[in-house]
């Protein structure tokens, strides 16, 4: 079978529902078969106060500042409302993509099923919210679910509460860009026996490393792939550097399309030492 790639727009497309549009467009061309928005709201941030200067310990970096007030009014201006989220699914459907959205709070779980999605992501930070997974196990065919951010045994007992549902695991490392030396695609081996499918959510820089971590991770046997995905330059889009246009996809069509031997012998040639 094909190894399925989700092209993630994320806030990619900048609240601009015609540039969303012409993603969709350009993913299905490309050879995507899940394009991906995210339902996220303004109005589920939560004030904190350490985030608003940071915290350094012994000279280290040990919260981010990320201060409420601007991160409130820019995710604002990336928000997707309902409405939207309808037409999203439409176009894909119109254009041979499978529509697809992370849900990031219960309280929307319903109106994602409105809008007319029958396949949901749950993000790392999410995979031991056992209470949200059991109420989209209940509303949706098919749960893809990223453990990046997950110890082990949260993870487990997150495939035990999703038992009898159709859900996909995918590992995926929560550093934007990840360094080609902290991919940890061996972590694939561990999620194997929890789960049927097993995929590779990549943020590495596409600048420095192309698509190099998804070929590999594909080589692996990785049965998804997830990208985040634009039209725009890097520098326009808060996930730009690690995203990849409809150039990098069809590359990893092409790849995917070739036997183990095949894609061996040019991965020992344009990446010496990739294993």
């Amino acid at each position: 079978m094909p190894v399925e790639f989700i092209a993630e727009f994320c806030q990619n497309h900048n609240g601009d529902t015609v540039l969303l549009d012409e993603m969709i467009q350009a993913a299905a061309e490309s050879g995507a078969r899940v394009g991906k928005i995210q339902t996220i709201f303004a109005d589920n941030l939560s004030y904190r106060p350490k985030f608003e200067t940071g915290v350094t310990v012994a000279g280290e970096q040990g919260v981010i500042q990320r201060p409420y007030r601007p991160e409130y009014d820019r995710l604002k201006g990336l928000e997707l409302d309902f409405d939207a989220h309808a037409r999203f699914v439409e176009l894909c459907n119109d254009r041979g993509l499978v529509p697809m959205t992370t849900c990031f709070s219960r309280e929307h779980v319903g109106r994602i099923r409105d809008a007319g999605f029958q396949y949901v992501k749950v993000a790392s930070y999410d995979c031991a919210s056992y209470p949200m997974l059991r109420e989209l196990a209940s509303c949706f065919d098919e749960l893809v679910v990223s453990t990046g951010a997950t110890f082990d045994d949260e993870i487990v007992t997150a495939t035990r509460v999703l038992h009898g549902c159709r859900f996909s695991l995918l590992h995926c490392v929560t550093l934007y860009p990840t360094p080609l030396d902290q991919v940890h695609l061996s972590r694939m081996d561990f999620l194997r026996p929890l789960c049927d499918r097993v995929g590779f959510s990549d943020h590495s820089l596409v600048s420095r490393d192309g698509v190099i971590a998804a070929k590999v991770a594909c080589h692996l046997g990785a049965k998804i792939v997830e990208r985040h995905f634009t039209l725009l330059p890097p520098e326009n889009t808060k996930d730009g550097v690690v995203s990849v246009g409809p150039d990098h996809v069809r590359e990893l069509v092409e790849f995917d399309a070739m036997d183990s031997q095949a894609q061996r012998e040019l991965l020992d040639e344009s990446h010496p030492g990739w294993e």
